[in-house]
């Protein structure tokens, strides 16, 4: 065992995070903590690290064991060089280093009594491998591809997190401690973590909102919720399956509850009839249920959702002809001809920095490209959601950000109450005057939603509406995005989002290059794979070999030349139709597990249903790389029948 809670409290003034909460995390684990924006997760993390105390109970850390904390913010002031930064994370060992030298030199100068201190420094050196702490920091530059004499404070948000992943990798710790450590990376950061902390041999305690990230690599996932921990083994959707149930089953108990206490209440308020059969044990009974009461704590209510409809665009939403951006020597985006129709529904995937935020501004008229042109439909009614939440005044109340000073918003032509329209966004009355620039990063995501939708649109346009977000929220946002009648644009880092949201994707290749692609981001990923596989099956095969002669001499069967077989031939134009039905049996189970309904079903019935979706993701992908194979088989045939025989 690496980390113990006993029975542990700790509050935020009067609420509190953690309430005689228990957890253990065992070596080699790889364990997801879930929870609530604002539920305490970052504070539990905080006491696994030991840089802060619980109000009451014990945290318990092995001896010897070492603890290295990833924190969810950045510090974007510091000046250091990345080899500088992460030799920081063996700061205490350079320091005994450091000073074992200085006293050696005095003892050899002045053969003072250092020897002592020496012995235990030496010791402590010997212990951690503190004798070979610049190559330690070169491995680790190395294995996570930095450059040692950059500056940090120059470096984009993914590299800085890899820097400091890099800072606390250094010190070869048992356990790693993770705070939202996908929030702005792209997808191939977030790829390339996934894979290194797969093969990362200490225990994993981390926080994240990306369901495929936890999916990946969670062997457990521990929820926070009202200050009680309770643990599921598994990854997020075994979780997400037993936690619906459980919750189900928590609102029968406390619906029985109430009605036993309401039937005892209009008991004891009959007052004469109590007094007279002086039932003292049932009226003792009436007071533990009130008590009982009073200390239930009400799970958070769900935040409520809605788009607003208005009258449908033109049936052309957007047509690009060779529409091309650059910036001075840059093209951000080169000859892009696409169209996207009424109804469509886009992701826009590509690395941070690619241009995907330029596409949205461009579409959206904020500005023109350098050439070519770009058609914007009719009747367009936009509402848009930035990363950057610019549309937030932080200097005004989060009420005046959400009515502009009204005291009501029409919301689906119904007039409400600014007040009660912020409480479906879990806006407590006491938040209403706070300015906006006091909110923290998830709060501020649902004031900038609760803002968007309280204008109808017809476009739809999402960047990076997903950060910050808890897993609820997120999930409902999925869901709401998902019945928009609209058109819809998101630009996302999270799979499972976009391949539950969007048709079809606008893909960033770099240089400019932008691919137009029918499908999710599964979909796209497969194609990917199985592209680069053929494209290295090509580099092999283009390679210099000596291929051993036929028995006749001659350095290939004429007869066979440039033919593939009638089998193969025979597979591959079936391939299409196979893999249509596939994905319409795919399309049909993902839109019954996003009902709502859904995981109130019996446990077998919903078991089956995902594992039969994730058998056809399995049977789609390998579809797809046998496609691949067939058409560089049907290259190389080609390439071969075009070489002269020769006798």
């Amino acid at each position: 065992m690496l980390i113990r809670f006993d029975d542990v409290s700790m509050a935020f003034g009067s609420r509190p995070l953690l309430d005689g909460a228990s957890l253990q995390v065992e070596a080699g684990e790889r364990v997801c903590l879930v929870g609530r924006n604002g539920e305490g997760k970052s504070s539990l993390l905080r006491l696994a690290a030991g840089s802060t105390q619980p109000d009451r109970g014990t945290v318990w850390i092995r001896p010897g064991a070492r603890i290295a904390h990833v924190a969810q913010d950045i510090d974007e002031t510091s000046g250091e060089k990345v080899s500088e930064l992460v030799t920081g994370g063996l700061r205490d060992l350079a320091r005994a280093r450091d000073e074992y030298h200085a006293l050696s030199a005095r003892l050899a100068h002045d053969g003072g009594p250092h020897s002592r201190r020496m012995d235990e420094l030496h010791r402590q050196l010997d212990a951690a491998d503190g004798w070979h702490i610049e190559q330690r920091v070169a491995n680790v530059l190395s294995r996570l591809q930095l450059d040692g004499e950059a500056s940090f404070a120059q470096l984009s948000g993914g590299w800085r997190r890899r820097a400091l992943l890099g800072r606390a990798l250094v010190s070869a710790p048992d356990a790693l401690l993770l705070d939202e450590p996908t929030n702005h990376l792209d997808i191939a950061a977030i790829e390339w973590l996934e894979s290194f902390l797969l093969e990362f041999a200490g225990a994993l305690l981390f926080v994240s909102h990306d369901r495929a990230f936890v999916n990946r690599l969670a062997t457990r996932v521990v929820e926070l919720d009202r200050g009680a921990l309770s643990s599921w083994p598994g990854d997020y959707d075994a979780f997400a399956i037993k936690k619906a149930q459980q919750l189900q089953s928590e609102a029968q108990r406390n619906a029985l509850f109430d009605r036993k206490l309401a039937q005892e209440e209009v008991w004891i308020r009959k007052g004469i009839e109590a007094r007279r059969t002086r039932n003292e044990g049932r009226v003792r009974a009436l007071h533990a249920l009130r008590a009982e009461r009073r200390a239930r704590r009400e799970r958070i209510g769900q935040v409520e959702l809605a788009a607003q409809e208005t009258a449908q665009s033109g049936r052309k939403v957007f047509e690009l002809r060779e529409a091309t951006v650059a910036f001075g020597e840059r093209t951000i985006i080169a000859g892009l001809s696409t169209r996207i129709m009424r109804g469509d529904r886009i992701g826009i995937v590509g690395p941070n920095g690619a241009g995907k935020s330029t596409l949205i501004r461009l579409l959206l008229g904020e500005i023109e490209p350098t050439r070519g042109s770009v058609e914007r439909g009719t009747r367009l009614e936009v509402a848009y959601y930035d990363q950057q939440r610019e549309q937030l005044r932080l200097d005004a109340s989060v009420r005046d950000n959400v009515g502009d000073g009204k005291e009501y918003v029409t919301v689906d032509g119904e007039h409400r109450h600014v007040t009660g329209y912020l409480r479906d966004f879990l806006f407590r009355p006491e938040q209403l005057l706070t300015p906006a620039a006091a909110l923290s990063g998830g709060e501020r995501n649902r004031l900038l939603l609760a803002r968007l939708f309280a204008r109808p649109a017809n476009l739809l346009v999402l960047d990076e509406p997903t950060n910050d977000l808890d897993l609820d929220t997120l999930e409902l946002l999925e869901e709401l995005v998902a019945g928009f009648p609209g058109t819809l644009l998101l630009v996302s880092h999270d799979r499972t989002f976009l391949d539950r949201v969007v048709t079809s994707l606008l893909v960033f290749e770099g240089d400019g290059r932008v691919r137009d692609f029918v499908g999710g981001y599964g979909d796209w990923a497969r194609y990917r794979d199985a592209r680069e596989a053929s494209e290295a099956r090509n580099a092999r095969d283009a390679a210099p070999r000596n291929a051993p002669a036929p028995r006749d001499g001659r350095p290939l069967d004429a007869r066979r030349k440039g033919r593939r077989s009638y089998k193969d031939q025979r597979e591959l134009d079936a391939l299409p139709a196979r893999l249509e039905a596939l994905e319409t049996q795919k399309a049909g189970i993902e839109a019954d597990v996003g009902d709502p309904q859904f995981y109130a079903r019996p446990y077998d019935e919903v078991a089956a249903a995902l594992a039969r979706l994730d058998g056809l993701n399995r049977e789609i992908e390998n579809a797809y790389a046998r496609w691949a194979e067939l058409e560089q088989q049907a290259g190389t045939l080609a390439r071969d029948a075009l070489e002269p025989d020769g006798d």
